[in-house]
Formats: C-alpha cells, sequence, structure tokens
C-alpha cells in the first residue's frame, strides 16, 4: 500500500512526471527521466523519505527504491 510520501516517476507524452501518490495534479515535469528521479529523491528526503517507484519508457516499473529522510541541519538538543 502507498503512502502519502511516496513518489512515481513515469513518461508521459515528450516529458518525465515527478508525481506524488495519490494527488491527481503531477509535482514537477522534465525533459529527462535523471532530472525527473533527481526531482523526486530530493522531494522524499525534504518530506521525510519515503518510496520512490520508477517506471521505464513502456510504463512497467523498472525500479522501486526507499528513500531515507534527509538530514535535519538543525542541532536541538531534546
Amino acid at each position: 500500500m502507498s503512502k502519502a510520501n511516496d513518489r512515481m516517476v513515469y513518461k508521459r507524452g515528450d516529458e518525465w512526471v515527478n508525481k506524488a501518490n495519490g494527488n491527481t495534479c503531477v509535482s514537477s515535469t522534465h525533459p529527462t527521466q535523471r532530472e525527473a528521479i533527481n526531482s523526486a529523491r530530493s522531494m522524499l528526503q525534504n518530506s521525510g523519505g519515503g518510496e520512490l517507484t520508477i517506471k521505464g519508457v513502456n510504463q512497467q516499473i523498472r525500479e522501486k527504491n526507499t528513500i531515507p529522510h534527509g538530514n535535519d541541519p538543525r542541532n536541538i538538543k531534546g
């Protein structure tokens, strides 16, 4: 089951799409798959981590990656 933080990268027409699972609108579009993957990876790290699903040109799942949360730059004692 996908979570709200999970993202998918896939080809739509002549562009590559970065979209959060469950959303109707895309988060960003890119001319290359590499740019879309980097964007999705960055968004996942900034939002606490999640699963990144990458589809190939044929729309079949090519790869799945678990992205950990990014480093918190603040040093707060708890």
